[in-house]
């Protein structure tokens, strides 16, 4: 299976080259760029592979962007590599020829299904047609996965040579949650804790609650591979996740903004807000805790 990615880069930069805030912003599943060869390769029709979409969710970033925050915006579809895995979490019966099994990561998404290359959906089955060779998925990596990441580490660092301290936000959108069982519609992973300093956490928690949505922290969703490889707070590098249910900001059918989409947009900004205001707040030494 031979797919090749038509746009001339695979995300966009959004915001100031020179930083503004010690925040940045990552958008690594909104990615709607659907090649045909991608669609012919899938048994399955569009509709469903957007369901791996976190739908809209680069469209939301504006208002923190208009503050000065920088976003990276993956164009590359989820279905065609997934920016929020470790490049070895792949599924070896996946990939022709088989890679030897030392490399790879085995893992719980990988196993089911949700591995770099998501290899099923629930309720749907198996993907693609037919495995995918190894040489594409090597350019997939080298082309996408090692670029956007690097993009991201370099604006880090950018931030922390102004700032001496830096924040990612990595922004995500999950599956309406059931209000009636008392789920917060918000989650905040920092990796219990080992991806950023617990006072930029906090502040990002009493922004939540101040723009008037309840919040949880860790549960379901703690942080991916972008909080555990960016989030380094002993070198005042810190990484949030922040996952946002689809029904606060989409319509009905989950797939056109809905009338609660820019009180989300001003929510993503707060939350920016708020990071950037704690990490340069003196006297606190963030950057040693």
């Amino acid at each position: 299976m031979t797919i090749f990615t038509p746009a001339a880069t695979p995300f966009r930069r959004l915001g100031p080259e020179s930083p503004a805030t010690p925040v940045v912003l990552s958008v690594p599943h909104a990615g709607r760029d659907y090649s045909d060869a991608l669609l012919n390769a899938s048994r399955l029709p569009r509709p469903k592979l957007e369901a791996l979409e976190d739908r809209l969710v680069d469209r939301l970033v504006w208002r923190a962007v208009a503050a000065g925050a920088p976003a990276f915006i993956a164009d590359v579809p989820r279905a065609e590599i997934d920016l929020n895995r470790d490049e070895r979490e792949v599924d070896p019966a996946m990939v022709v020829p088989r890679p030897r099994p030392s490399p790879l990561a085995d893992t719980a998404r990988t196993r089911g299904g949700l591995g770099l290359v998501p290899a099923r959906l629930a309720g749907a089955g198996a993907i693609w047609r037919q495995r995918l060779g190894a040489d594409e998925l090597a350019r997939r990596i080298e082309r996408v996965h090692r670029p956007y990441h690097a993009a991201l580490e370099a604006a880090l660092e950018a931030a922390r040579a102004r700032f001496g301290i830096a924040v990612l936000l990595d922004c995500h959108s999950m599956p309406p949650r059931r209000a009636e069982g008392g789920e917060p519609p918000v989650v905040l992973g920092d990796r219990y804790g080992t991806s950023i300093a617990p006072a930029l956490a906090d502040a990002a928690e009493a922004a939540v609650r101040q723009a008037g949505y309840r919040v949880g922290r860790n549960s379901p969703y703690a942080g991916g591979h972008i909080t555990a490889v960016h989030g380094r707070p002993a070198e005042g590098l810190h990484a949030l996740q922040i996952e946002i249910d689809r029904s606060l900001y989409l319509g009905p059918d989950l797939k056109e903004p809905g009338p609660g989409f820019d009180r989300v947009a001003a929510l993503i900004a707060d939350v920016a807000a708020a990071l950037a205001a704690r990490a340069l707040a003196p006297p606190d030494a963030i950057a040693a805790e």
